[in-house]
């Protein structure tokens, strides 16, 4: 049986670690590792991750370099890279031990609904999950899994403050495409939710074009934060 190293960059998620991580129990149960990757909060995620994860680390603050970290540590034969505000289901669990003892795929991501009722997640889901289909590009919130071999091959996450995923789906789709399952994650919608839906949208497909036409991964990080903090 090929194993599973579900890693799970985490910066204050008191709030959901651990229904992300019981989430997870399916593929626990089936002998695959949870590892949650701390990047130096200052609430209580690592305490009350350390009952549910098979081992809880930490790292210096960066989602790439804690991804990288907790890669680096695990014994699987696939990566999966989860948010912790996402939850897993038992249907997916199963999807992705599938996925794993196939050797025609070598990476992918799930398709992903917003935790949100208001119409318009509906469009946004729908937008993301078309838009990675047709540019074989996925990003974080899709819970992106790769062959360890391969995640080695292209070097692993770059190290940068924003764009990250997309990044790797860039060095991964060179060797091949992604596999797009149609089988649904929940995800939080609270980023939409606090900064405004259409504003949020309209911030996000701007650093994804500032990022193709060359503005660097740390300026673009300085501005995410800068928004978030405001």
């Amino acid at each position: 049986m090929k194993k599973i190293s579900v890693i799970i960059p985490v910066f204050n998620e008191a709030n959901g670690i651990e229904d992300c991580l019981l989430s997870l129990k399916p593929l626990q149960l089936s002998g695959h590792e949870l590892i949650v990757v701390d990047g130096g909060s200052n609430d209580d995620t690592v305490a009350l991750a350390k009952p549910f994860a098979d081992r809880v680390i930490r790292s210096s603050r960066g989602r790439a370099r804690q991804m990288n970290t907790g890669a680096a540590l695990g014994s699987g034969d696939l990566y999966l890279f989860l948010h912790a505000d996402t939850q897993f289901t038992k249907s997916a669990a199963q999807t992705l031990i599938s996925v794993a003892e196939e050797s025609t795929y070598v990476w992918g991501r799930f398709d992903v609904r917003l935790s949100g009722g208001h119409f318009l997640f509906r469009v946004i889901e729908a937008a993301m999950n078309l838009r990675s289909r047709m540019t074989g590009v996925c990003t974080g919130d899709q819970a992106i899994f790769v062959d360890r071999e391969m995640f080695i091959r292209v070097g692993g996450y770059d190290d940068i403050g924003l764009m990250e995923d997309i990044a790797l789906s860039k060095k991964l789709r060179r060797h091949m495409s992604p596999l797009c399952l149609h089988e649904k994650l929940i995800t939080s919608s609270r980023r939409w939710e606090s900064d405004g839906i259409l504003r949020t949208v309209f911030r996000m497909w701007w650093l994804r074009l500032a990022y193709f036409l060359g503005s660097s991964p740390e300026r673009l990080r300085r501005h995410y934060h800068y928004y978030e903090q405001r």
